[in-house]
């Protein structure tokens, strides 16, 4: 257990997208686009440079939280990438994540620790001879935080909260990749060899460095540009119009002005840190207030 597990529950704010799958094959690709991408997603929402009213250190101090909470049931799962990839493989690293609890009577029993493969076999020492049910199962699934979880859809857990328009943006952004068969497979190409080295990477170097993180050639941003490249043709394709007349694809704008500007949402805040707010961080408050 790492020592930012008290920071990720009280000191983090995320936005999540939940996409499905139309069969194992089609997850398997999706899952492993999506866990490649998920750096490149940290550094376009990067926003979360502030602890305790100063610079931390980081662009996204929420994606570097993860990598110190809990390494039984955090990061890349580099699994995903082999060949034995399937629903049967994810339910193996499901039954060896450490257990946190079992709930009954509407009461939760402490299972720090415990084993999920001696519940099946009625061996939990909080609830011998008892058998788990359906209910404990999916409960078991949401105590394991990876990059990308799967559930009965994959959940993209990579991006740092934000304002309304970056909140459409996320489920815009792999709308446009999963969707049409062109993008996702254009996508998979993007990233198919790619190391796990080069995974573990961009998982430990985007939250500090974002966009400018290097990578292969160049940095992040080059990859960000084809990704959203990638979506936008996507979510032209799709062409599936609002009243404005205007396709979903006008909901990747924040993401393409940050790419194209190599500039964060985090270091658009430290900016202004730095120079008009002084370094008091009232103004962001009164600023970014819903």
């Amino acid at each position: 257990v790492g020592t930012l597990g008290l920071d990720m529950m009280k000191r983090t704010c995320t936005i999540q997208a939940n996409l499905d799958f139309s069969s194992e094959a089609d997850m398997i690709k999706k899952f492993r686009v999506s866990l490649a991408l998920q750096p490149i997603a940290t550094a376009l929402f990067a926003n979360s440079p502030f602890k305790n009213g100063k610079f931390n250190g980081y662009l996204s101090y929420r994606s570097h939280i993860w990598t110190d909470t809990d390494n039984d049931r955090c990061g890349i799962i580099p699994f995903v990438f082999e060949d034995s990839m399937s629903f049967e493989r994810y339910v193996d690293y499901m039954l060896d994540v450490p257990m946190y609890f079992a709930y009954r009577d509407g009461k939760y029993l402490d299972a720090s620790g415990l084993s999920f493969r001696d519940f099946m076999q009625g061996k939990l020492s909080i609830l011998p001879g008892e058998l788990p049910t359906i209910k404990d199962w999916e409960d078991h699934l949401t105590t394991a935080f990876p990059e990308v979880r799967l559930k009965k859809y994959l959940e993209m857990r990579g991006a740092d909260g934000g304002p309304w328009r970056r909140i459409c943006a996320l489920p815009a952004l792999w709308v446009g990749i999963f969707y049409e068969q062109e993008c996702l497979d254009a996508a998979w190409d993007l990233v198919k060899n790619w190391s796990l080295e080069e995974h573990q990477h961009l998982r430990d170097n985007v939250p500090k460095y974002g966009l400018c993180t290097e990578f292969q050639n160049g940095i992040v941003r080059d990859i960000a540009l084809k990704m959203l490249e990638i979506s936008r043709l996507g979510l032209e394709k799709r062409n599936i119009r609002g009243k404005c007349g205007k396709d979903e694809s006008m909901f990747l704008e924040p993401l393409q002005i940050i790419a194209d500007t190599d500039v964060t949402p985090a270091e658009r805040k430290l900016g202004k840190y730095y120079s008009v707010w002084h370094k008091d961080l009232k103004h962001l408050f009164e600023i970014f207030k819903y």
